[in-house]
């Protein structure tokens, strides 16, 4: 195996070009040979100061790219399928942004055409995996000291959306982290998911209702519920609770320090999501970087991208219809198993 990756990074907006500066700066063993945007000034601008990278307008452009042996796909999600299908044709490692496709049905189609050729080449972006706190909650649980996990308990509030938030996006682009973290905690499917609308706040946009109450269990029955709050307004907070037969573990939260001065005493809330994991994006890169050079992945398979893209089908439907929707799932290939 080469002992560079020369990644493609298609998509050079908001994550694209994070994920630019953190493969040039930060992460060893990958540099970034080509950039990819429909805006092909901004792929231009993108590559500024990156030696030998090239900025091209095309993603197939930058697939055929002889030097060229790896891709992130930074598009948004409705992109996706296309690109991950002739990144599979060319063999080569994916670091795929969440979500892998934005339906399960497309999603399924990606996962057949990796089970064809005969390995794991597509890495999920669900970069929480790989945040300090939920990897020592995850070890807590899968080492039994406090007994069986029960419940979980999880707030995933953001200080406001953007234009064009829709009320599914709740679910598609937010909760569907929180899918992905149950299913990381607990080591299980989800099986069914409800939710909840209650009373609106006043600074939801029209056709968005926030908050939502999200309901969810697993196949053992641990239950678990997500708190989705989208305009927030104080800042960005990403918390969980989960119980236990012998305690409780929290985490996220408050970030330090913690000052008493003055009368007063407090801290500071997290602005946004890339102060909050952008350690966790560095590790997560880092750690598909380093497998990809042993011909593997370091993260969320194309099965975990489809099961969470199923879970948020059944989520949407719940935001619907107020009931309680099976998550519809296709046998697990051997791939992944």
């Amino acid at each position: 195996m080469t002992e560079t990756l020369r990644v493609a990074v298609i998509g050079a907006g908001r994550m694209g070009a994070d994920h630019i500066q953190r493969l040039s700066k930060r992460i060893h063993g990958a540099e970034v040979a080509a950039v990819v945007d429909v805006d092909l000034a901004r792929a231009q601008a993108a590559i500024e100061g990156i030696p030998g990278a090239v900025a091209l307008a095309d993603a197939e452009e930058a697939l055929n790219n002889g030097d060229v042996n790896a891709v992130l796909i930074a598009t948004p999600g409705f992109l996706h399928e296309e690109i991950l299908l002739k990144a599979i044709a060319k063999d080569i490692p994916i670091l795929c942004e969440k979500p892998l496709t934005p339906d399960a049905e497309s999603s399924w189609k990606i996962v057949q055409a990796e089970e064809k050729l005969g390995r794991k080449r597509i890495q999920v972006g669900f970069m929480r995996r790989f945040d300090a706190e939920y990897s020592a909650l995850g070890q807590v649980i899968r080492d039994g000291e406090l007994g069986e996990l029960l419940m979980l308990h999880h707030q995933h509030r953001n200080p406001t959306t953007p234009a064009g938030f829709t009320n599914e996006m709740l679910i598609n682009d937010s909760v569907v982290h929180e899918f992905d973290a149950i299913r990381f905690f607990t080591g299980e499917e989800i099986t069914s998911v409800q939710v909840r609308l209650g009373k609106a706040t006043k600074n939801a946009p029209a056709g968005q209702h926030d908050p939502q109450h999200v309901l969810i269990e697993t196949e053992s029955g641990v239950l678990a519920d997500v708190e989705i709050y989208v305009n927030a307004k104080f800042g960005y907070e990403v918390a969980t609770q989960a119980s236990f037969e012998d305690g409780i573990v929290s985490i996220g939260g408050d970030s330090g320090p913690y000052v008493r001065s003055n009368g007063r005493w407090g801290g500071k809330v997290t602005p946004g999501f890339e102060e909050r994991f952008g350690a966790a994006y560095d590790v997560e890169i880092q750690a598909w970087v380093d497998a990809a050079l042993r011909g593997e992945i370091g993260g969320p398979s194309a099965w975990d991208g489809y099961a969470t893209a199923a879970c948020c089908e059944a989520g949407v439907e719940a935001q619907k219809n107020g009931e309680k929707v099976a998550v519809k799932l296709n046998a697990k290939p051997a791939l992944y198993s």
